[in-house]
């Protein structure tokens, strides 16, 4: 059961790790909002180090999103390793600096000019899925 564990850490950690660095902070930056050193922050991100119950709360209110958002894939990862061989999905798309990029700039628009930017790419996928 230990490597599942593991891999469950690592998941974790690496939905900490994107979502810190979607909104541009510092490990330093997360660690200070909850009260621990950067180390830890970089343990948690890397999955060397599991994530309390009750230091998961408190990353998920410094970053802003449910708790449940560190947990969001990890029953689909579990689906790829007992199926044929795995790979990662679309997951590696998020950790290119192009995706942070353009996600940072998206959320430092104005809810209206989001909307409205979200339908122009809503309708520019469908254009190609029509052609």
């Amino acid at each position: 059961m230990e490597p599942m564990g593991n891999d469950i850490d690592v998941h974790l950690g690496k939905r900490l790790r994107r979502r810190r660095r979607l909104l541009g902070l510092t490990q330093q930056q997360l660690a200070g909002a909850c009260g621990v050193r950067f180390q830890q922050i970089q343990k948690y991100e890397c999955g060397a180090n599991r994530i309390s119950a009750a230091r998961l709360w408190q990353l998920s209110e410094a970053l802003d999103v449910p708790v449940g958002y560190f947990y969001d894939g990890l029953s689909e990862m579990a689906q790829r390793e007992h199926s044929a061989g795995g790979g990662e999905s679309g997951g590696e798309m998020f950790t290119r600096k192009e995706t942070l990029d353009l996600v940072r700039a998206y959320y430092q628009l104005g809810e209206r000019p989001r909307r409205r930017l979200l339908d122009l790419a809503k309708s520019l996928n469908g254009d190609q899925e029509t052609a």
